[in-house]
C-alpha cells in the first residue's frame, strides 16, 4: 500500500472517541450505495456498523454517495440538496430527456479519466436528527452525479473500473458491495457477501455474464477481499479462484440499542397489542425481502398445512420476482377466516421490529441461501427461538441454537412449525442457546476482526 505519510489524528477521534488500536489512523472511504435506499437492506445495516466500527477504532471515515443531480457549486446549497434527496418517499422515475442523455454521454466520456468526488460540508444548516438512525458514522461526505449506475454502465461497456480521485486521498477505499470503482493511490477493498447470483442464478434478476465478469475482475485486481462467513469465503475461493491470503472473513455483528434490550416484557406486550393486535409469544414471525431465495412461498404453504393456532406475521421490505407470493398472500388475506391468519406488515421502524422479534413465539427463516443471515443472529440475540434453513452459511451462524430444516422440503418446514409452536421446553432451550451463540458474534469480537483487517493493510 502506498505510504500515507504522517498526519494528525482525525478530528472525530480527537473529539472524545478513544481509539481501540495503536498506530497511525487511516483515512477510509466507503461507498454509500445501499445507504441511499429508502428502506435499507442487510448490506446497509452492514455498512452502518462497519463505518461506526472504523470510527471507534480511531480512523477517519468518509462515504461517497451518488446524487441524482449535478452537485451544486455552492457549499451550502450542496448540503441542502444532499439531504433533500433523502425524502422518505422514493422519487418518481425520471424520464430519459435529451439533457439526461447528454449528461450520461458526458459522464461516460469523463470516466476515461479520474473522477473527483465533491465534498459535502455538514455545517449544521440542515437539521439532521430525522436521519440519525440511518446515517452512517462519517467524518466526510462526497458526492458524484449518478456514480453507481454510470460506473456499472462504464464497466460493462469497457471492462474498466472508474477511478476516483479524492481530496485528500484516502488510504483505503472499501466498497461494501461489488462495484466497479477504485480509488487512486489507495488500497482498494471489496466486500463480497455471497455468490447468490452464481449459486442460485434463477433467484436474481441481474445479467449473470456481467456479474461474473465484474466479480472475476475484483478478485484479480482488488488489494483485498472481505466476506462475512466461512461458507462465502469457500465459495469465493472455489468459484472465483481467489487467493486465500487475500480473502478475510470478518463475520458480522448486530448492534441492538440498549434501551430496546432493557424494555420490560410488559411494555413489549403493550406495544404489540396496541400497534398490531398481537399477543406476546402468540405468533410466528418471518421478516425480510420478498424475493425467491427467502423461500416465502414454501413457508406460507407449510404454515397453512401445519394448522397451528397462532398467526404467522410476515414483515416485508421490498423484493422482486415475487408475483406468485404476492398472489398467495392476497388470496389468504381475502379468504382468511379463524384466529390463525397470515398477517402481512410492510417495512417497519427499528423499535417496532425489535418488539416483534422479542414477542414472537419463534422466528422462522427457511431461506434457500444466505451469505450470513442477519435475521437469525438478531433473533438469537433477542432471545427468540429460531427455525432456520440448514443451507449455505445459516448452520455456521446458528450452530446448535436453532431448529434446522431442509428449506426445499415443505413437509420438514411444516413439522418444524408444529414442533416449535407446541414444545415450550424446546423453545426455552433454544432461547438460552441462542443468546450464548449470539455472544460469539459480539460487537467486541467484530471490532477485533475489523481492526486486524485494516492493520494488515497499512
Amino acid at each position: 500500500m502506498p505510504a500515507a505519510g504522517r498526519r494528525p489524528r482525525p478530528q472525530a477521534a480527537a473529539a472524545g472517541r478513544q481509539p481501540l488500536f495503536h498506530g497511525m489512523p487511516l483515512r477510509i472511504v466507503f461507498d454509500g450505495l445501499n445507504l441511499s435506499l429508502p428502506q435499507g437492506t442487510g448490506i446497509a445495516t452492514y455498512t452502518r456498523l462497519l463505518t461506526r466500527t472504523a470510527r471507534d477504532l480511531g480512523h477517519e471515515v468518509g462515504v461517497v454517495y451518488s446524487s441524482r443531480f449535478s452537485p451544486p457549486k455552492d457549499a451550502l446549497l450542496r448540503e441542502i440538496v444532499f439531504f433533500d434527496e433523502k425524502r422518505p418517499s422514493p422519487p418518481p422515475r425520471r424520464k430519459l430527456t435529451p439533457r439526461r442523455l447528454l449528461r450520461y454521454v458526458f459522464d461516460q466520456a469523463r470516466y476515461h479519466f479520474p473522477v473527483k468526488p465533491l465534498p459535502v460540508a455538514l455545517n449544521g444548516a440542515v437539521i439532521t436528527r430525522q436521519f440519525e438512525h440511518v446515517l452512517p458514522a462519517q467524518d466526510r461526505i462526497f458526492v458524484v452525479r449518478d456514480l453507481f449506475a454510470n460506473a456499472r454502465a462504464y464497466f460493462f461497456r469497457t471492462g474498466a473500473f472508474v477511478e476516483l480521485a479524492f481530496a485528500p486521498p484516502p488510504d483505503i477505499l472499501h466498497c461494501t458491495y461489488p462495484l466497479p470503482l477504485r480509488a487512486k493511490s489507495a488500497s482498494n477493498l471489496y466486500t463480497i457477501h455471497d455468490l447468490v447470483p452464481l449459486r442460485l442464478p434463477f433467484t436474481t434478476s441481474e445479467n449473470k455474464r456481467q456479474t461474473f465478469r465484474l466479480l472475476k475482475k475484483i478478485v484479480a485486481e482488488a488489494d483485498h477481499i472481505v466476506t462475512v462467513s466461512e461458507h462465502s469465503k469457500h465459495d469465493i475461493l472455489t468459484l472465483l479462484g481467489a487467493d486465500e491470503g487475500r480473502v478475510t472473513n470478518t463475520y458480522q455483528a448486530v448492534d441492538i440499542p440498549a434501551e430496546h434490550l432493557a424494555r420490560p416484557q410488559a411494555a413489549v406486550a403493550n406495544q404489540l397489542a396496541g400497534l398490531f393486535g398481537l399477543d406476546l409469544f402468540g405468533y410466528l414471525l418471518f421478516y425480510g425481502a420478498l424475493e425467491p431465495k427467502k423461500n416465502v412461498r414454501r413457508l406460507i404453504e407449510a404454515y397453512l398445512a401445519a394448522g397451528v393456532d397462532v398467526p404467522l406475521v410476515i414483515v416485508l421490505g421490498g423484493g422482486w420476482q415475487n408475483e406468485a407470493e404476492q398472489r398467495l398472500l392476497a388470496e389468504q388475506s381475502a379468504n382468511g377466516r379463524g384466529p390463525a391468519r397470515i398477517r402481512r406488515l410492510d417495512y417497519l421502524d427499528l423499535a417496532s421490529l425489535i418488539a416483534l422479534i422479542r414477542g414472537a413465539r419463534a422466528v422462522v427463516f427457511p431461506s434457500l441461501y444466505e451469505g450470513f443471515g442477519l435475521p437469525v443472529l438478531e433473533a438469537m440475540a433477542l432471545g427468540a427461538p429460531v427455525v432456520a434453513s440448514r443451507e449455505a452459511a445459516l448452520p455456521e451462524i446458528a450452530g446448535d441454537a436453532a431448529l434446522l430444516v431442509d428449506p426445499y422440503d415443505g413437509e420438514a418446514i411444516r413439522r418444524a412449525i408444529v414442533t416449535i409452536v407446541a414444545d415450550a421446553d424446546l423453545r426455552a432451550e433454544l432461547s438460552r442457546r441462542g443468546r450464548q451463540r449470539a455472544a460469539l458474534f459480539s460487537l467486541d469480537r467484530y471490532r477485533e476482526r475489523v481492526a486486524a483487517l485494516y492493520a494488515a493493510l497499512r
